[in-house]
C-alpha cells in the first residue's frame, strides 16, 4: 500500500466519520424539535381541557332581598347569593350574580345563562328570596313585581319550572337547583285563597332540587347572617370529601332537619344519573 492510497483510505475514513456525527447531530436535534413540539402539544392540550372545565360549569345566582311591598328588607338572601358565588368561583363555576333583581334582571341574566350552556355544561341556579306557588307552577318574585291577585304572580313572576324546561332544552349535562324562598307570601292578605309555600318541584332529566322547605310549608328566617339553608349547605360543601353533590343537598336536608327537631324539613328532588361534585 503506497502512501497515496493510504492517504485516501484515512481521508474516506474522516468524512465518514463526520457524516455519522452530522447525522447523529441532526437526529438528535430533530428527537429534541420532537420533544420541545409534544411538550407544547401537551400543554395545549391541557389548557383547553382546563378551558374546557371552567367553561361546562356554570350558575346563576339570584340574591332578591329589598321588596317594597314587603313588611321590611330581607337580608339574608343578597348575603347568601354573595357567600354561595365565592364557593362556586373557587370551585372553577362561571358565576353570573345579581341582586335586588327587577323581572329584566333575572330575564336577561336567564338569557345570557341559556346562551353559555354546552352539550357537557353542568349548571347551576340558586335563588334566594320570595317564592309563590300559583297552579302548581313555582315563581322566583321580582324585586318589582307587582302583585294584588293571584293572576299577578305569573305575569310578574317567573317561572322556576319554565327555567329548568330552557336549560334543559340546551342540552346541558346536568342541572342543580337550590330554591330558598319558602317564606310566607308577603301578599296573602290581597289574595281570596292562597297556598303556603312552594309546590313540588319535578327533578327533569338528570337534575338535583333542594329546596328550603317541605311543599306546602314555609320556614321562618333566623337571625343569623346567612340562612338556615345556605349556612348548612356551605358547611357541607366544604366537607364534601369523596362524595357528590347529591349527598352534600341530602346532608342538608338531614341537618336542617334534626336542628329544627322537625320544623323545618327541606325538600330533595333527585333524577341524577351522574356523581356531580361542587367542592371539597
Amino acid at each position: 500500500m503506497n502512501v497515496r492510497q493510504l492517504i485516501s483510505r484515512r481521508s474516506v475514513a474522516v468524512v465518514a466519520s463526520l457524516v455519522g456525527m452530522v447525522s447523529l447531530a441532526i437526529g438528535a436535534h430533530a428527537a429534541l424539535n420532537k420533544r420541545a413540539l409534544d411538550a407544547a402539544k401537551a400543554i395545549g392540550t391541557q389548557q383547553a381541557v382546563d378551558s374546557s372545565k371552567k367553561q361546562s360549569r356554570l350558575a346563576l345566582v339570584i340574591g332578591n332581598g329589598h321588596y317594597p311591598d314587603a313588611a321590611a328588607p330581607l337580608n339574608q338572601p343578597i348575603n347568601d347569593a354573595r357567600a354561595l358565588t365565592a364557593t362556586l368561583r373557587r370551585n372553577g363555576f362561571d358565576v353570573d350574580v345579581i341582586e335586588d333583581a327587577s323581572k329584566d334582571d333575572m330575564q336577561r341574566a336567564i338569557g345570557r345563562l341559556k346562551s353559555r350552556i354546552k352539550p357537557d355544561s353542568v349548571v347551576m341556579l340558586f335563588f334566594g328570596g320570595y317564592g309563590i306557588q300559583a297552579r302548581r307552577e313555582n315563581y322566583m318574585i321580582p324585586v318589582d313585581a307587582r302583585i294584588w291577585k293571584e293572576n299577578d304572580i305569573r305575569r310578574e313572576g317567573v317561572s322556576v319550572e319554565s327555567v329548568l324546561a330552557g336549560i334543559k332544552e340546551k342540552g346541558a349535562r346536568a342541572k342543580l337547583v337550590v330554591i330558598d324562598a319558602s317564606r310566607r307570601n308577603p301578599y296573602e292578605r290581597r289574595f281570596r285563597s292562597y297556598s303556603h309555600g312552594l309546590a313540588p318541584i319535578a327533578a327533569s332529566d338528570n337534575a338535583l332540587i333542594l329546596t328550603s322547605a317541605t311543599p306546602g310549608k314555609v320556614a321562618d328566617d333566623s337571625k343569623g347572617h346567612n340562612s338556615v339553608l345556605v349556612s348548612e349547605l356551605l358547611s357541607n360543601l366544604a366537607a364534601q370529601g369523596t362524595g357528590g353533590v347529591e349527598g352534600v343537598f341530602n346532608k342538608t336536608r338531614v341537618a336542617i332537619s334534626r336542628a329544627s327537631d322537625g320544623a323545618q324539613v327541606p325538600s330533595v328532588s333527585s333524577s341524577l344519573l351522574d356523581e356531580i361534585r361542587i367542592g371539597g
